[in-house]
């Protein structure tokens, strides 16, 4: 339902109603602030669409990307070392009691766990690295289309800014000549035009109130379609180190096996 004012809203400030030349002007320069102000929201607004695209944001999307592909894989790395650990712990309590045949599992296995884990994590990282690379350029892709998109948007709403200052500059003029032409009643001519520019005012500033709406909501759009591309590049990067572990999970084992296996042996011969 439509929300209306008071009717005498409209006898305090619409121009057309105006009787007298102070009326007239003092009436006239609210129009002329509502059109630089709704101007001034839809320039901020066409900023706001385009500010993710600018390089250094782009970069930034790129390198925040590549921290959180090293943070999984520090996390990855960490289970791998906690593997290895757990595996030697359990070796070493074979040998508890014995604190010299414990020193000496240790230090035949214990190089051997680590060539594991470092060979293991250099096989990971590498992965990573690949597909953070791989994730980074269809970020990149992806979001230089939406750039594209946005920057049609912006090119289709500038004209309405300038049209929003041009009516303001028109309307102050026209108040800063009632100003100067004196007091008494609004001759005839000078309420014609500023009725006429009172209607055109109303008419352009409910096309730009609603251009900034449409602009608003297409730049929240954009901004939550980019957040989908940059979780879609990190889930790339993750599901490629899912899919590696998964690969050398079984290698992994057997090697902790034939570790476990051989301690075991030197446990019997000793």
């Amino acid at each position: 339902m439509p929300y209306l004012l008071p009717d005498w809203v409209a006898e305090l400030t619409d121009p057309r109603r105006a009787e007298t030349m102070e009326e007239l002007a003092d009436r006239l320069v609210p129009l002329a602030e509502q059109a630089i102000d709704v101007s001034k929201r839809l320039r901020e607004q066409l900023a706001l669409l385009n500010a993710p695209f600018q390089t250094e944001a782009l970069r930034g999307l790129v390198e925040v990307l590549h921290c959180r592909a090293a943070q999984a894989f520090t996390e990855v790395e960490a289970e791998i070392e906690d593997t290895v650990g757990e595996r030697l712990a359990r070796v070493l309590e074979h040998a508890a009691g014995r604190p010299l045949l414990r020193e000496g599992l240790a230090a035949e296995l214990l190089p051997v766990l680590v060539r594991r884990r470092l060979l293991l994590g250099e096989r990971v990282g590498a992965r990573t690295a690949a597909a953070a690379q791989s994730a980074s350029g269809t970020l990149l892709d992806r979001a230089g289309e939406l750039s594209g998109a946005a920057a049609g948007m912006v090119q289709q709403a500038l004209p309405a800014v300038q049209e929003g200052l041009a009516l303001a500059g028109r309307i102050s003029r026209l108040a800063g000549r009632v100003r100067r032409a004196g007091r008494g009643p609004v001759p005839e001519a000078l309420a014609l035009e500023a009725g006429e520019l009172a209607g055109l005012c109303e008419e352009t500033l409910a096309r730009l109130e609603l251009e900034w709406s449409v602009i608003g909501a297409r730049a929240r759009a954009v901004r939550a379609a980019l957040r989908g591309v940059e979780e879609s590049a990190f889930s790339e990067v993750a599901q490629a180190i899912a899919e590696c572990v998964a690969e050398l999970a079984p290698e992994h084992v057997r090697a902790l096996d034939e570790a476990e296996s051989r301690a075991l042996e030197l446990l019997g011969e000793r």
